[in-house]
This record gives structure tokens, sequence and C-alpha cells, in this order.
């Protein structure tokens, strides 16, 4: 089995030790991205659908990267601070999976790192 770490500059880098992505069998396999701008390490947004976007740009980033794309991605996994912004999330993850959106998952949990209101990761075919 072959195993490959994607790692870019386009997207932030790992809190802790993980990588960003693993390639392994034909799979792009994405860690939680949070909503850091790469650019400026911070949390810049402060409402859902903004942290939401800038989450999803950190995934396209990473796919890119790894030699796949946001349209591969076969499932996800939300990981919400407050399951009542659903809506507002939701609102923007069907602006960028329009088209034969994947599998997911959503869940509250108590706290995500940097005080994020929304964490996603994902798994991908590669291209």
């Amino acid at each position: 089995m072959s195993r490959q770490v994607v790692s870019t500059a386009n997207a932030p880098a790992a809190l802790g030790p993980y990588s960003q992505a693993i390639v392994s069998n034909g799979m792009v396999y994405v860690s939680g991205q949070i909503p850091i701008n790469p650019a400026s390490g911070e949390i810049e947004a402060q409402d859902i659908a903004g942290q939401t976007a800038q989450v999803l740009k950190n995934l396209e980033a990473i796919l890119a990267e790894a030699g796949s794309s946001i349209s591969n991605v076969v499932k996800t996994t939300c990981f919400l601070d407050d399951i009542n912004e659903w809506p507002a999330m939701n609102e923007v993850y069907a602006k960028v999976f329009h088209t034969a959106p994947p599998a997911r998952s959503a869940f509250e949990v108590g706290k995500l790192p940097k005080n994020a209101k929304v964490e996603i990761e994902a798994i991908a075919k590669l291209n």
C-alpha cells in the first residue's frame, strides 16, 4: 500500500502531529480543516458562513496539491460548535458541492481548535 504525505502553503499548516492530507490507493484523505486564512495564519471571519467559505477554500487547496478536486470528494464530515448554525453552514457548503454532493455527516461538538465555528474533513478520489 502506497502512502504519500500532502502539504501545501496554500492551506494552513497542521496545528499538531498530523498531515494536511494523505494519498493512498487512489484516494485522498484530508484532515479536518478549520477557517484559518493561510496568508495571515488567523481566523478572520466571525460568522459561520465566512468560516465555512474559508474552510472549503482550504480543502480545495489541499485537494489540488494532492492531484484531486472538490468535484472528486466522496465523503465529508462536518463539525460545528453550534448545530443551530447548520442551515447557514449548509447554504455555503451547497454553493461548492452543488452537483452530485458527497455523502456527509454533521455533528455538534463541544469545542473546536482556535474556537472555530466549523471544521470539515474530506475523502476524495484522485483525478
